[in-house]
């Protein structure tokens, strides 16, 4: 009797995922649990395994195609006979790095690449991977496909004299590409304008004076690292400080839920992550229990998941508040937009040398901007404003913290 290969559930509220590269081929036989398909859903990337060891004889879905969960993607006959035989890869002479191909055959290309290549035209053997273990991203099928696309046609001028409308012609083509969302895209764009309807949205600003948090981090950070064998950097100091402000002013941990005001009395933080398919926000689960090194480690191993998609689906649920660094890509300012259903999003921003007033003396100090975005439905002005001078507060006398070295 044959086996189904059936599509996940991958969470509550994923009803389909894009089907990636099939890592296995029909007639080639495969063990129980063995990955046979790769899948990117709204939340998450991951593979789809074999239910049963056998042969696989039948691929119902191609790759880049949308399928719903419960679906029926593969066929396994655990009696089945192999048609295909895997060789053992030849050794290649080593290449220089930066000459180095992608093997078809060997790569692990990424659903959203799958589908770049697709509407580009790029082939595999054109693409260099970039992402953990081989993998091919997204990104790595744009830098081959974007050189390709006509470059903007210069401006002609008919006379020497200062040009007007009439004498300035644009020749050549002015070509466009269209792109299907991905559906984790789908899913942010979802969520931010869902913010933005339901929700009575204020900024407020400050500024952090990092000096006594830099100096604090560079006495200690090789007796920390010693200890705990993980460098110590500055997000757990303001995960630690939004903890102690979210636990003063309960409010910014709340949410809203019909007529009443649902308040946390724990801590999960979400801490935006820059991944390979954009923006995510997994979450640190009872921070307030956490140390340093706990909330550093978890944040590490939150980083290196989302480079390659392998951040679970829950492990993006249930945040209370959440926490996002605009200052990596160099944003000095900016106003976050909260992550439905909070109440309220911290945005760092990056540090520069600015000129300030200390003992009536104008001296630079390492300033950093910081914006408070509250549902004003849940949070009073007040209280934003003094969340937020705690925060500052916390930061700018870290030994309060409590740090541990």
């Amino acid at each position: 009797m044959t086996v189904n290969v059936i599509v996940p559930r991958v969470g509550d509220s994923v009803s389909e995922i894009l089907l990636g590269t099939w890592l296995k081929k029909i007639g080639e036989r495969v063990s129980a649990d063995e990955p046979l398909v790769e899948y990117e859903s709204e939340k998450s990337s991951d593979r789809i395994l074999s239910p049963s060891a056998g042969v696989l004889t039948q691929i119902l879905q191609p790759e880049g195609q949308t399928v719903a969960v419960d679906s029926i993607v593969a066929v396994i006959d655990p009696a089945g006979v192999p048609t295909v035989t895997t060789a053992a890869p030849t050794p290649a002479a080593p290449t220089p790095a930066p000459a180095a191909k992608v093997d078809s055959t060997a790569a692990h290309f990424m659903p959203a690449a799958v589908r770049v290549m697709a509407e580009t035209g790029v082939t595999a053997a054109q693409v260099q991977p970039t992402g953990p273990g081989g993998r091919v991203l997204k990104e790595d099928v744009q830098r081959v496909a974007i050189p390709a696309t006509p470059a903007a046609p210069k401006t002609q001028i008919t006379s020497v004299a200062t040009p007007t409308a009439q004498s300035v012609r644009v020749t050549g083509e002015r070509a466009i590409r269209r792109q299907v969302m991905t559906p984790i895209r789908k899913a942010i764009a979802q969520n931010l304008l869902s913010a933005q309807q339901n929700a009575a949205l204020l900024t407020t600003f400050n500024e952090i004076d990092m000096s006594a948090v830099m100096a604090l981090r560079k006495q200690h950070q090789d007796s920390f690292t010693e200890r705990h064998g993980i460098k110590l950097g500055f997000m757990s100091f303001f995960v630690k400080a939004a903890v102690d402000a979210l636990q003063a002013f309960p409010a910014i941990n709340a949410y809203v839920e019909g007529n009443e005001i649902v308040y946390h009395d724990y801590c999960d933080i979400g801490i935006a992550i820059g991944g390979g398919k954009g923006l995510v926000v997994p979450v640190i689960r009872n921070a307030e229990t956490l140390t340093f090194a706990q909330i550093e480690q978890a944040i590490a191993e939150f980083a290196k998941r989302a480079q390659s998609g392998q951040i679970k689906p829950d492990e993006f649920k249930g945040g209370t508040f959440t926490i996002t660094n605009g200052g990596v890509y160099g944003s000095l300012l900016s106003t976050p937009i909260v992550n439905p259903p909070q109440s309220g999003v911290l945005g760092m921003h990056a540090t520069q040398d600015r000129p300030v007033v200390r003992d009536g003396q104008i001296v630079a100090r390492p300033m950093m901007y910081i914006a408070l975005t509250y549902d004003h439905r849940v949070v009073d002005g007040r209280e934003a404003v003094s969340c937020l001078k705690r925060i500052k507060e916390c930061i700018e006398n870290p030994v309060r913290l409590l740090l541990e070295v």
